[in-house]
């Protein structure tokens, strides 16, 4: 990928070490059932941090390019690029140990509200609006009933090598979710001024176009996040927000939610060791 998307090539995992903050396993009785969940951001209460704290943490992957390696292939990037059979294999493993995908609808409610959720629950969640999440995730999640997060990059839609408005809308309309990840991987630790209105406005107003439906949720570039941010993103209707593997924030864990790297090195029982004891 040429000019600016080589850049982006690792994707927003990068710079994140994989160590795991296990929180306490509590079990939540008695649960919360919504059959379909709306949550509207202006009304919606939420759960002090400390009640949210104390949930079981829910696992939830976070996948970049899905492609083969090639000979140009660093060995920094063939962590974020998961071959095409280890990520079918990684597939049927999920199904085959009994995980059920869940959506961040269901997530922040289980967080906030301690809504049920299924047996064995996970998320699945694809950074960067690569097009093979289009062409190999999707079918390959649709084969064993998953559904998935689809963080977009808006200035990459429609150049090669990424997907087009008219494949995130599909995604979309196929009861995938499809959230905000910025215009072009900035930095939100380094926004200044206009850079909310560039890499945070305006994006949002373009996923919304495309699918009709609100925005809600966002993924921080590079996994990296501070205190500033959290209340721009509250202003601009964000009701959580995904990080990587360091800690929660003691005061706002819906907005440093963590996600696990699926790395390219790893195999399918490797990934399911991993969900095992990072969650």
């Amino acid at each position: 990928m040429p000019g600016i998307f080589s850049m982006l090539m690792l994707g927003s995992c990068q710079f994140q070490s994989q160590t795991s903050a296990m929180t306490t396993k509590a079990e939540i009785y008695p649960a919360k059932k919504a059959s379909d969940p709306v949550i509207n951001p202006k009304t919606v209460k939420v759960a002090s941090a400390a009640t949210i704290l104390g949930r079981k943490q829910i696992p939830v992957l976070c996948y970049h390019q899905l492609r083969n390696w090639k000979p140009t292939d660093s060995k920094t990037a063939k962590d974020y690029i998961v071959q095409e059979n280890d990520f079918r294999e990684q597939m049927k493993m999920l199904a085959d140990s009994g995980y059920h995908t869940i959506l961040p609808d269901q997530l922040y409610q289980y967080l906030n509200e301690g809504m049920a959720l299924p047996a064995k629950p996970i998320m699945l969640t694809f950074d960067d609006t690569d097009l093979d999440q289009y062409t190999l995730a999707e079918p390959q999640m649709k084969k064993y009933g998953f559904k998935g997060v689809f963080f977009i990059m808006t200035v990459s839609l429609g150049r090669p090598h990424y997907m087009n408005k008219e494949q995130v809308k599909t995604l979309s309309d196929e009861g995938n979710i499809v959230a905000s990840h910025t215009w072009d991987h900035h930095n939100v630790k380094k926004y200044q001024g206009e850079d909310w209105v560039t890499q945070i406005d305006k994006p949002t107003k373009k996923l919304e176009e495309i699918t009709g439906k609100p925005v809600k949720y966002f993924a921080y570039p590079f996994g990296l996040w501070n205190g500033q941010a959290i209340p721009e993103l509250k202003k601009r209707g964000f009701i959580a927000a995904f990080q990587l593997s360091e800690k929660r924030d003691t005061i706002e864990p819906l907005y440093t939610i963590r996600r696990l790297l699926a790395s390219g090195y790893w195999s399918a029982h490797t990934l399911s060791n991993n969900i095992k004891h990072s969650f």
